[in-house]
């Protein structure tokens, strides 16, 4: 399974990182009784962007709820890794697969930065790290169609980071308001929370910057 994972990611060998390992074992582990129930690994891409708007939503009942919107984006992720398992098993990959599990990541980051702000972030924060992560994203992609091999680099701004920083976030801001602090403080911790995913943001665009250009320099048009 870690095999056919590389596979899909571009040749990115799963074992050189002891958390990314352990996210493709736990995925397949929690694919495998889906595949017997016959899901496709679509239904599961799509679910998956969907439980992130709807943890996004969540956030909007109030902080009494952030308990429960951090649960849904652990679910979220959890979906994430799911449907590459299924297609990793089921040998289902396909071209349309790729555009929609990318449609649905992308849609699925803008989510995330929303929940940073929700957890009170300044708006315009978020707003910088989603302009990075597409950025970031659009880069890759653009230097894949001009001829670059897998993702080029994994950087320190991967779908992983993101979710661990909305996830972050949202625990948090739970516990600030069980605690019964200020709202000032609440607002301080969550905007250096965005400060962090957007340095680390800042920092994944340049190292996908260095690995792009090394690659794609000496390819003709």
């Amino acid at each position: 399974m870690l095999d056919a994972w590389s596979e899909l990611h571009g040749g990115i060998d799963p074992r050189g990182s002891f958390w990314v390992e352990r996210w493709v074992l736990l995925s397949n582990a929690c694919a495998r009784p889906l595949v017997r129930l016959g899901i496709t690994p679509n239904v599961i891409t799509v679910c998956g962007a969907a439980v992130t708007a709807i943890a996004f939503a969540v956030t909007f009942a109030g902080r009494g709820w952030f308990a429960v919107a951090a649960v849904v984006i652990l679910l979220a992720a959890v979906l994430d890794g799911v449907d590459g398992a299924i297609a990793a098993q089921t040998g289902a990959a396909t071209q349309w697969g790729r555009v929609l599990d990318t449609m649905a990541d992308r849609w699925s980051d803008i989510f995330l930065a929303g929940i940073v702000v929700m957890a009170g972030a300044p708006p315009w924060s978020g707003v910088v790290i989603a302009v990075l992560t597409l950025f970031l994203e659009g880069t890759r992609a653009t230097a894949q169609a001009a001829g670059m091999k897998g993702p080029g680099t994994v950087t320190v701004w991967e779908r992983p980071s993101r979710v661990i920083l909305a996830f972050i976030a949202m625990v948090v801001a739970t516990v600030v308001w069980q605690v019964g602090l200020a709202d000032g403080v609440a607002h301080t911790l969550a905007a250096t929370i965005a400060g962090i995913g957007a340095t680390l943001a800042t920092i994944g665009l340049l190292q996908l910057f260095v690995a792009v250009f090394r690659q794609t320099r000496g390819l003709r048009a």
